[in-house]
């Protein structure tokens, strides 16, 4: 009896341990602002995609490293719409959620940025690129708990200039979706575009939710036969800064329209949409204009293995930049949460979180911590900004597909073309070809007048015989 009494103590406490492990096992709790049904639905999907590998990668790592923690995603779509982002930042708050992957527009960061920056709420966006002061913010401290892992459009617009101008451009229309992304892309392409001598010739901002371009159409046009009398086609471009409805646009283009007789360049908002395939496939004349868009290319050791699990979890993708650099974020939330909870005693402190995560970036990109970015080495700057990365240009194949034409270089300011843009010939009839058709089509009626008085005077000859 007494031996059981010495035992008993024992067993029970074996018996507990997996229960107290169990209990210490910690939830990170990540919410994610992607858009899931509006016009940058294609790449918030890939982004859902890539966060569920994420997760089983995340916690997989935690396992081998006897970290008592696992991931959980709490995905919301917000449209790109500002007003339904604060909502959905609101409810994540009082779910208790302190980590945000997104929101993926500049117009929904800076609608949020107050909230989140109020009660301290971490945000990594992958894919708002509007210069800070669009955003709201003047100095980097109104940044202190909003980074962004993707270039923003200083770094975009100045690939942009080098592109048009590699390509020959000229002259071009701007057209932009009226919001701060779209706003921020004009104001800072439009002094590179002076530097580099291209003439602005019209600048049409147009509403968000708008579906009939029918009135943008008629002045983008008329502004593009202007240019293109004074330049010809080859040296005039549409610059579309836009999402996904570009492909509304152009499906709302008359197919002889002189718009489809330039080409047309886009931005990281439409490169690789499945919209714009979808629009090309159903109206032909969309593949002359090219859509040259640009989009932020950066890739590291470890894009590969997570490029064959998108295989594996059947995707038949591979992943899109925004969705390599909200992978990238999750890892980088993750490592940071975990180091905070570790130097402040088991308690999290927002505060420490915003200053650790540019040195757990630092040394996630020196692979310390055993794994490396999907995206590279990420470099931060003051502002807690990507300030490091290369863009690739994608245009619309003839067989309605997306294809890298060139790729520009942030070291050198320099773009190389795999497939330059070449616009459709414009036939013409030249003046000394009509005049020539003219006098040909002149002679021959005359002659054969002649030939008729011949044969009439023949006959009267005759019957006065």
């Amino acid at each position: 009896m007494s031996k059981w009494k010495v035992l008993l103590p024992v067993l029970l406490l074996l018996l507990a341990v997996p229960a107290v492990n169990a209990q210490e096992v910690k939830t990170i709790k990540i919410g994610v602002l992607c858009d899931l049904s509006g016009p940058l639905s294609t790449y918030g999907h890939d982004i859902k995609d890539a966060l569920t590998i994420a997760q089983k990668d995340i916690d997989n790592y935690f396992k081998a490293h006897n970290e008592p923690y696992v991931v959980s995603f709490d995905f919301e779509d917000t449209q790109v719409n500002p007003t339904i982002a604060l909502q959905k930042v609101q409810m994540l708050n009082s779910r208790g959620i302190k980590l945000i992957i997104g929101p993926m527009g500049s117009g929904e960061v800076a609608n949020i940025r107050n909230y989140v920056t109020q009660n301290q709420i971490i945000i990594i966006s992958p894919s708002s690129t509007a210069i800070p002061p669009l955003i709201g913010c003047t100095k980097p401290s109104d940044k202190k708990f909003i980074f962004r892992f993707v270039a923003t459009d200083d770094f975009q617009t100045k690939a942009i200039a080098r592109e048009l101008k590699s390509a020959g451009i000229k002259a071009v229309v701007i057209t932009y979706v009226a919001n701060a992304w779209g706003k921020g892309l004009y104001q800072c392409i439009k002094p590179k575009l002076e530097k580099e001598g291209i003439v602005i010739k019209d600048v049409i901002p147009y509403d968000q939710n708008t579906a009939d371009f029918s009135s943008y159409i008629q002045r983008m046009a008329n502004d593009v036969n202007q240019l293109v009398k004074q330049y010809g086609n080859t040296h005039v471009g549409v610059i579309a800064f836009s999402y996904e409805e570009v492909a509304d646009m152009l499906s709302q283009i008359p197919d002889n329209s002189i718009l489809f007789k330039v080409t047309w360049f886009g931005c990281d908002g439409c490169a690789k949409s499945s919209q714009v395939i979808k629009a090309a496939a159903k109206k032909p004349v969309i593949e002359n204009v090219g859509l040259y868009s640009t989009l932020f290319e950066a890739r590291g050791p470890s894009f590969k293995k997570l490029a064959e699990e998108y295989k594996k979890m059947g995707y038949n993708h591979t992943p899109y930049q925004y969705a390599l650099n909200a992978y990238d974020a999750a890892w980088v939330l993750c490592l940071s949460y975990v180091q905070v909870m570790k130097m402040n005693h088991g308690k999290y402190n927002a505060t420490l979180m915003a200053e650790i995560i540019p040195k757990v970036t630092l040394n996630y990109s020196k692979g310390v911590y055993g794994v490396t970015p999907v995206t590279g080495f990420i470099e931060l700057n003051k502002w807690n900004d990507r300030a490091s990365g290369n863009y690739g240009i994608y245009y619309v194949t003839k067989a309605d597909k997306w294809d890298m034409a060139g790729k520009w270089f942030y070291k050198n300011d320099t773009v190389v073309w795999y497939h330059k843009p070449s616009p459709p010939v414009i036939t013409t009839t030249t003046p000394t070809a009509t005049a020539t058709t003219t006098a040909v089509s002149k002679k021959s009626p005359g002659f054969e007048v002649i030939v008729a008085i011949i044969a009439i005077a023949a006959v009267l000859l005759k019957r006065r015989h």
